[in-house]
């Protein structure tokens, strides 16, 4: 079920789907069918715009509350990205050779392809796929699945997967939050229409979008939501901690050869991306958010693109979903959108916390093995139990505007080490961890496990970044290279 990853799931057809959420009846909105025919993915077309339902804002509404799902239901959604590099260079890999990984691993393990016109872009199987950021970053994102035991055999498969054929290659994966030696300039672009349009335009709304496009690499977990209620306080929960969570996982300390001053250089880039779309969205916080905020938010964004077959990536930069809405769209004069234009528009919006028909924690470095692990043990304990949510929830519950603006402006910098209120950031943390340990070990499925090394973390202080560090002013001779040895995967 890709609903959990932000990737279309396989489905024999198109479905109409009408809930009651918190005593409303949602208006039924038909959602898009993917179809399988050989060796490739085809998604079918949406209707002709002159055939399709002018749809409004409640449908966009209704396809958010359509995520409700009881808690039964409930799945964990684990995205990973690493960055792929030439083990004797340690040059970034180009797109002759994120291809062959990606024909190998369709052609020995059964995966299918992901095309964009005759160029392989990414692979799928059953629930989970493989695709690519716009500078060839490799991205797993995972199936909906029930325990994190499963999430994490399926990194472990994956990375099994990819590695078979890397090594013959004479390429590495790198477990990292940013890349610690080359520039934006030094990175091979991959061949999507979308990472074109999206290139051309981040220079002109912000000056870090390119270091975000092609030298990051993030962890995140989706979850799901029971109720809109349920869904403000996940939602309020996640933007409030999630510098707790890009304190533990700082893993980006390096930029151009040499440290930059930070212990999260990845969230720091963020801060200056494109203010119109991500930061840190005070309205959630506000009294009666919920699904209908959201939406109204969503559409005041601009827009990047609308994908048409036979056209591609139509450009659509800056553009306004409103004037979309209304059939007055400069880049298509007279149509409409579909629901799988919102969704579209929805993957162009970010925020450390993404609602889409589950929620996205946005805000953690990448990094090696058992801390992709860890990333979901940490949002699972404190969400998915309804006891540790409401504890998690008392203790933000006197956050104020300039907390979070503080936190979101510091951790960056300081990490752990923050000072808050009467003490810092790494206590933060430990009352964290500890109600997520309550909360994973009242799941009982025993993955308190997967906290071990945040909770390390939290006791001595040091995260990633600070052994990357040390390991650079001591054994590294001050050096990135050995990181290319000792944070592979």
């Amino acid at each position: 079920m890709a609903a959990m990853t932000g990737k279309m799931a396989t489905q024999p057809g198109s479905l109409r789907t009408s809930r009651s959420v918190n005593g409303r009846q949602w208006k039924s909105v038909r959602m898009p069918a993917v179809r399988t025919t050989g060796r490739k993915l085809s998604i079918r077309a949406a209707a002709a715009p002159e055939e399709a339902k002018v749809l409004t804002k409640e449908d966009f509404v209704a396809y958010l509350a359509s995520g409700c799902k009881p808690k039964s239901k409930w799945r964990i959604g684990t995205e990973h990205e690493k960055v792929v590099f030439n083990t004797e260079n340690k040059k970034r890999a180009d797109y002759s050779q994120i291809k062959k990984l990606l024909d190998f691993i369709v052609d020995r393990f059964g995966w299918e392809p992901m095309m964009e016109g005759d160029n392989i872009i990414g692979c799928k199987l059953g629930g989970q796929s493989v695709t690519l950021e716009p500078g060839g970053q490799f991205e797993l994102s995972g199936a909906p699945l029930d325990s994190i035991h499963k999430t994490c055999a399926e990194v472990n498969g994956h990375l099994y997967q990819a590695k078979a054929i890397a090594e013959q290659m004479g390429v590495g994966f790198l477990g990292t939050g940013f890349d610690p030696k080359w520039r934006v300039e030094d990175v091979p672009v991959m061949p999507k229409g979308r990472y074109k349009l999206m290139k051309n335009y981040m220079p002109t709304v912000g000056t870090m979008g390119l270091d975000m496009m092609f030298r990051s690499c993030t962890v995140q977990v989706n979850l799901d939501y029971e109720s809109e209620e349920d869904m403000v306080q996940k939602f309020r929960i996640g933007l409030a901690l999630q510098p707790v969570a890009t304190a533990l996982f700082a893993n980006s300390p390096f930029t151009d050869g040499k440290p930059n001053g930070f212990k999260s250089f990845r969230s720091h880039v963020w801060t200056d991306v494109d203010n119109s779309r991500c930061g840190r969205l005070p309205f959630v916080f506000e009294e009666g958010f919920g699904f209908d905020k959201y939406v109204e938010y969503a559409m005041d964004v601009p827009m990047y693109f609308v994908y048409r077959k036979g056209q591609g990536y139509i450009n659509a930069l800056g553009m306004s979903f409103r004037d979309f809405m209304a059939g007055k769209l400069p880049a298509l004069p007279g149509e409409y959108p579909t629901m799988d234009d919102w969704e579209a528009h929805l993957t162009t919006i970010f925020p450390e916390v993404r609602l889409k028909k589950f929620l996205e924690m946005r805000g953690a470095d990448s990094g090696r093995w058992k801390m992709i692990c860890a990333l979901p043990a940490l949002w699972v304990g404190l969400l998915y139990d309804s006891a540790s949510q409401a504890e998690a929830y008392d203790l933000i519950s006197d956050f104020t505007a300039e907390d979070h603006d503080y936190l979101r402006a510091q951790v960056p910098i300081t990490g752990l080490q923050t000072p808050f209120r009467d003490g810092t950031v790494q206590d933060l943390a430990k009352s964290v961890l500890q109600i997520s340990e309550r909360g994973l070990q009242a799941r009982g499925l025993q993955e308190e496990s997967f906290l071990t090394e945040l909770i390390e973390s939290a006791e001595t202080g040091v995260v990633p970044a600070d052994h990357w560090l040390e390991s650079y002013n001591t054994r590294w001779a001050e050096s990135v290279d050995p990181y290319y040895v000792e944070g592979a995967f």
